[in-house]
């Protein structure tokens, strides 16, 4: 829960409206329906879709969801899970009753544990995920992310000196600007490593 809601929160801080939601839709559709851990993550995840909407215009779509996700927003403490839920929904009390607000403001941005989360402030775990809704979003390769994720695990419990797929994938999340290079290092890094693999397992292969 903790890794979703960071990486989720990150991924709207930066921009990403759209994206933020596939941070937190896996671990939502696994919870029990009316939970307060349920009622939060489904809060968020209209609460991203309201200001992609009002980002788009579509005002009723925006309206509606900000007023759909106060109510399953509204019973939670003011600081539920670290998620600053008392301005989340000050926000959406506002985008219900002008959605046009979007034109005249930057959009709400969402905080956990006191701060502004942005990419670059991602742990580990949270990069990781973030790098696969990313590659989704952008349309990228995902098997390459996810065994770039993969090898870098390796490397990490390895305790190799370096990783290069650790360093790729964080620079992945972080560097939009340079994005589309670090995923061809990437690919090609990925490439390499599922080739040497393949050929270990040859080894072992008999003839029939």
């Amino acid at each position: 829960m903790r890794d979703a809601l960071r990486a989720g929160i990150a991924i709207y801080n930066d921009g990403y409206y759209h994206a933020a939601h596939d941070a937190w839709e896996a671990h939502w559709l696994d919870l029990e329906a009316g939970t307060d851990h349920e009622r939060l993550l489904h809060g968020l995840i209209q609460f991203t879709a309201a200001i992609y909407h009002a980002r788009n215009r579509n005002w009723a779509g925006a309206t509606g969801l900000a007023a759909s996700a106060h109510e399953y927003l509204e019973d939670l403490p003011a600081d539920y899970r670290g998620v600053d839920v008392a301005a989340v929904r000050r926000s959406l009390r506002t985008l219900a009753s002008d959605p046009e607000v979007i034109e005249r403001r930057r959009p709400p941005t969402l905080e956990y544990a006191g701060a502004a989360l942005e990419l670059a402030d991602l742990d580990l775990e949270a990069t990781f995920l973030a790098a696969g809704v990313l590659a989704e979003e952008f349309g990228y390769d995902e098997a390459i992310l996810e065994d770039g994720v993969a090898f870098a695990r390796a490397d990490l419990e390895a305790e190799r000196a370096t990783s290069r797929f650790l360093a790729l994938v964080q620079d992945f999340v972080r560097e939009p600007a340079d994005r589309a290079l670090v995923y061809d290092r990437l690919s090609a890094h990925v490439e390499r490593r599922r080739t040497k693999r393949r050929d270990v397992e040859g080894l072992f292969d008999s003839d029939p």
